[in-house]
């Protein structure tokens, strides 16, 4: 069954039978016996087929995302057995927010290839929301995100504090007689914030909402490098955090505005799903608990 499935989800992510048969290194006639008997035991039509495209029919779309989990559950199975008597190897899927996997994580992956080079891991780097949901799917192995979590299902586990502050491009001059700038003198600048669903964005609409300012206009980017760029340009002001920008200050290209009641103070948390934990796991793990904090 699970290479049924196998077959089944290769075809609905790469919506064509020839190509998912060149993925799996099998023949188009083979994938499609194995299609039609999936059907047939599903009793239920699960692809709409046309000579331009191939896409799942609403029976299909529950198959698969039901399939994405048996798979990822079947993987870490034979994970946590291969770890009975071997040594940290294999494959791990690994997802992270936006700060933590382009900031942090290449480091943390170097260190971990150093200690266990068998370790074969792939990384898939999304919002909060999104390596949340892929988790709780058995998609992801591990998550790492920044911020809170709305799903009981699974573990998070905090280990890190992270600090944001308030960026401008170096020409951005701002008077003022106190020693820092208060919040609502920055109200009529434009504010570059991160989209819906990112652990950043609600950082920055928590610090609007605790400060009672409301922009006067806002940009919304998906990347936090466009923002970066867009603030270095001149576009406005954006709250980030302080792994983020880290050699522009160095090379003087932003810089750290003084404002009251900053840095705000958010978490970097460990989520995941699954009881248990293979070899290649803890090593992984342990190099985030340990590395991060050797990077500061």
């Amino acid at each position: 069954m699970d290479h049924q499935l196998e077959v089944f989800v290769t075809v609905a992510e790469t919506e064509n039978f020839s190509r998912a048969a060149e993925r799996l290194h099998m023949t188009q006639p083979a994938v499609s016996q194995y299609i039609k008997a999936l059907e047939k035991s599903m009793e239920a039509r699960l692809f709409d087929r046309s000579n331009k495209y191939v896409r799942l029919t609403q029976a299909g779309d529950v198959v698969y995302h039901h399939a994405k989990e048996i798979l990822g559950l079947y993987t870490n199975m034979h994970a946590l057995i291969d770890d009975l008597t071997g040594k940290a190897g294999g494959a791990i899927s690994i997802g992270a927010s936006y700060t933590y996997g382009e900031y942090v994580l290449p480091v943390i992956l170097k260190r971990m290839k150093e200690e266990a080079p068998d370790i074969e891991p792939t990384v898939t780097i999304g919002n909060t929301k999104e390596i949340s949901r892929l988790v709780a799917e058995y998609q992801l192995d591990v998550g790492i995100i920044e911020g809170e979590v709305g799903n009981e299902n699974l573990t998070v586990e905090p280990f890190e504090t992270d600090a944001m502050y308030v960026v401008a491009a170096p020409s951005f001059f701002f008077t003022t007689e106190e020693k820092n700038i208060a919040p609502e003198d920055l109200e009529q600048e434009t504010w570059v914030i991160r989209e819906e669903g990112s652990g950043t964005r609600r950082m920055s609409d928590k610090f609007f909402e605790e400060t009672g300012i409301e922009p006067a206009s806002r940009l919304e980017f998906g990347s936090t490098q466009l923002i970066k760029e867009s603030v270095e340009a001149g576009l406005g002001l954006s709250l980030l955090s302080h792994w983020t920008f880290r050699k522009e200050a160095k090379a003087g290209t932003l810089q750290v505005l003084d404002v009251e009641g900053l840095p705000l103070q958010r978490e970097f948390s460990v989520i995941s799903r699954s009881l248990f934990r293979s070899k290649a796991l803890e090593v992984f793990l342990r190099e985030v608990k340990e590395g991060y904090r050797g990077e500061k």
